[in-house]
């Protein structure tokens, strides 16, 4: 894959939507070779110019990367002795000769430090993050070997403690190269009590890979068993306890107490080259203890406890409020809606706004106003509405021709339609099943490419877009600066039917503004009338603004739209709040994230845009705003994910459930739930709720009414 530069390419996409920072190398190399490699900050729009041809690529460690850090292990004791001594990691990596000789976790704050053989000089262990890098696959070793790519999940540890565990690493290697038995510490375990010690052990089992069947669980389980009543020296029944309410509910499937007991039996029995009481130590070699109730989950959480982000509920009404077009608008539609929906009359306005200042305005870090918003809305609620306002307002206003067809279908007809009309709004109903579509080759596989389009036209509205490449160059197509809306409109279960995990790593979805209402307004007789002159004026106003004058150079450079002090600090709050969720969080949730402040910067300026077109400024409401706004939709788009998107059918059948029950009030009687999952088979619908009910999700218990016994499931 190395030689392959679309390969290479799509590797450092993908890289940088989960939050790391790759960095160009040089083809069957290890080391970077431009300068300043260390402080390069690659954006989506410089991936193509630095992956474009035969290369390696690797990843910037540490902070650059979410504390994103690599254990290298350079030996092949190192690698022999990491599972006894590193914490476990759902990301592991090498090659085909040192497999497993990486080991990658997520360490706010750690430091690099090398551990070399002090007789020979040789390099033993190095954890290595803040101004180091790593090659990752694609690439190519020196020896031709391919590199795994980092695809796995890296844990989330406390930085210190990761620095105790590679120190205590390095110890052992050097140990067993001098023949002789794992040094004790130099200064003796510090009690704890025994209450400290079993919280301590908790945040470090919760941190602990579950433990699946087929793949390795009996390791696993063992592993976690040896980690409680050896390395946290707990009592073997307080270590059973331990594992059966933290650790077992979340194994597949879960252990029976016997099999359980007999694990820790063995590990608190069984010689290990650790020393009792090892996780517990803090001793002379570590100036700083390191703590272990920060460690948080990278796998599945525990059922037993409700792990899901917070639901922030749907969006305040105050954030309805918008001054100037926007606000107008929005009181347009609800004055003519024949069922009124306030959230999706602000939805279809901002995209309208959006559009209107397309190409004409960016603010100080070079953000337009390209903006994609869904409203999402129960069927027959109104969903229509805006876009035929939207429909309306343009046509009204002459600039009907900054709506594009409804119906995208292909991406070259899409690079041809936003070719021909740059700043263009598409107008989309049945957005969640179109996504369903796109994804899956199979079933439209011309339009399958479309998505990818979407996104890169979404990153060049400050640059210029370049489509696939042709032998005749006639067909190649270069557009400068495209500012493409989009608002669509879905049900529901169709858009969140839709989510999947690799849909919300792409950065897709992140750069969504979703946008929800439950609102099923009652059926009122409101007859139709024309826009009002001030809005079809303002409309006008802007379809006719040119920045610059009409003498303008043909590469147009938009209006700077500045940001006040006071503004910058509600963007720099809102961003110290996005690192902080990046840095525990991954994956998709981390990409989600990861656009937050972008989204912002767009709404904050589209504010500004409608609140005086004429002088447009973002100041404090507008930043406030705007920075609500995206936090809000971020926290409530990760809520609601947790319930639909799954892993696997099963997964996505126990969610099933869980949701029915959810919408239900929290329990159903067995017939009425047979009745709403009459997709399911007989055995299939048993095999979930047996599943539900052993891992904690799902209570069932009797009733007796009339003489007559009834089965109810009910949520915890």
């Amino acid at each position: 894959m190395a030689g392959d530069a679309s390969s290479l390419l799509d590797a450092a996409r993908w890289y940088r939507a989960r939050g790391y920072a790759p960095i160009p190398l040089p083809a069957g190399e290890k080391k970077p070779v431009i300068r300043g490699w260390n402080a390069l900050r690659l954006s989506e729009d410089d991936l193509p110019l630095h992956f474009n041809g035969t290369g390696n690529i690797g990843l910037l460690l540490g902070e650059p990367s979410g504390w994103l850090v690599d254990v290298d292990l350079d030996c092949d004791e190192a690698v022999e002795l990491a599972e006894q001594y590193l914490p476990p990691t759902g990301a592991v990596t090498g090659r085909p000769s040192r497999p497993g000789s990486h080991r990658w976790y997520i360490a706010v704050g750690a430091a690099t430090v090398q551990h070399k053989d002090p007789a020979t000089g040789a390099m033993v262990v190095e954890l290595r993050s803040t101004g180091a890098q790593t090659v990752v696959g694609p690439s190519l070793h020196p020896d031709g070997e391919p590199y795994d790519p980092l695809d796995g999940e890296p844990a989330v540890v406390s930085a210190a403690m990761l620095a105790a565990c590679v120190k205590a690493l390095a110890d052992a290697v050097i140990d067993r190269r001098r023949g002789r038995a794992k040094a004790a510490p130099t200064k003796c375990p510090q009690p704890l009590p025994d209450q400290d010690a079993e919280r301590r052990a908790a945040a470090y089992l919760d941190a602990m890979p579950s433990a699946v069947s087929g793949q390795g669980g009996h390791g696993r389980t063992y592993a976690a068993a040896t980690a409680l009543v050896h390395g946290f020296e707990l009592d073997p029944e307080a270590a059973l306890r331990m594992l059966l309410e933290r650790y077992n509910p979340r194994c597949v499937p879960p252990w029976s107490e016997k099999e359980l007991r007999h694990k820790v039996e063995d590990a608190a029995s069984k010689p290990h080259d650790r020393p009792r009481g090892w996780l517990l130590r803090t001793d002379s070699h570590h100036e700083t203890d390191f703590d272990l109730s920060g460690i948080r989950s990278t796998h599945v959480p525990s059922p037993m406890r409700d792990d899901r982000p917070p639901d922030p509920g749907l969006l305040p009404d105050h954030l309805l409020d918008v001054p100037g077009f926007i606000g107008d608008v929005i009181r347009y539609n609800l004055d003519t809606a024949i069922r009124p929906q306030p959230v999706l009359a602000l939805a279809g306005a901002i995209a309208l706004q959006a559009v209107l200042a397309g190409r004409k305005v960016r603010d100080e870090l070079g953000n337009r106003t390209n903006i994609y918003t869904i409203g999402v809305a129960d069927s027959g609620t109104g969903k229509d509405h805006a876009r035929k306002v939207n429909k309306k307002v343009l046509f009204q206003s002459g600039a009907i021709e900054l709506e594009g067809n409804e119906d995208l279908a292909s991406d070259a007809g899409l690079i041809t339609a936003v070719e021909t009309q740059p700043a263009v709004l598409f107008q989309m109903d049945e957005f969640g099943r179109f996504l369903r579509t796109i994804g899956d080759p199979k079933r439209a596989p011309y339009l399958y490419n479309v998505l990818t389009t979407l996104m890169k036209l979404y990153s060049s509205a400050d640059t210029v877009f370049r489509g696939k490449a042709y032998a005749d160059a006639k067909r190649n197509k270069v557009i400068d600066q495209p500012c493409v809306s989009v608002y669509g409109t879905t049900v529901y279960e169709h858009f969140y039917q839709s989510l999947t995990p690799d849909s919300l790593a792409d950065g897709f979805v992140a750069r969504l503004l979703i946008l929800e209402t439950t609102s099923k307004p009652s059926r009122r007789w409101k007859p139709e009338r024309d826009v009002p002159a001030h809005i079809t004026e303002a409309a006008r106003w802007w379809y006719e603004y040119v920045p610059g004058g009409n003498l303008a150079a043909e590469h147009r450079q938009p209006r700077l739209v500045e940001t006040t002090a006071e503004a910058r600090e509600v963007f720099d709050a809102l961003a110290a709040t996005v690192d902080a969720q990046m840095a525990s969080s991954q994956g998709g949730e981390s990409a989600v994230w990861a656009r937050a402040e972008e989204k912002a910067c767009r709404l904050a300026l589209v504010y500004a845009c409608s609140a005086n077109r004429e002088s447009p400024v973002v100041d404090t409401p507008a930043a406030r705003w705007a920075c609500e706004m995206s936090e809000h939709l971020t926290r409530r788009l990760l809520h609601v994910a947790c319930d639909w998107v799954a892993e696997g059918l099963f997964d996505a059948r126990q969610k099933r459930v869980l949701r029915i029950l959810r919408k239900a009030g929290g329990e159903l009687g067995r017939s009425d739930l047979c009745r709403r999952t009459q997709a399911l088979t007989q055995r299939e619908r048993q095999e979930v709720i047996e599943n539900l009910i052993e891992t904690g999700q799902l209570i069932e218990r009797e009733e007796s009414t009339r003489g007559r016994k009834r089965v109810i499931y009910a949520l915890p």
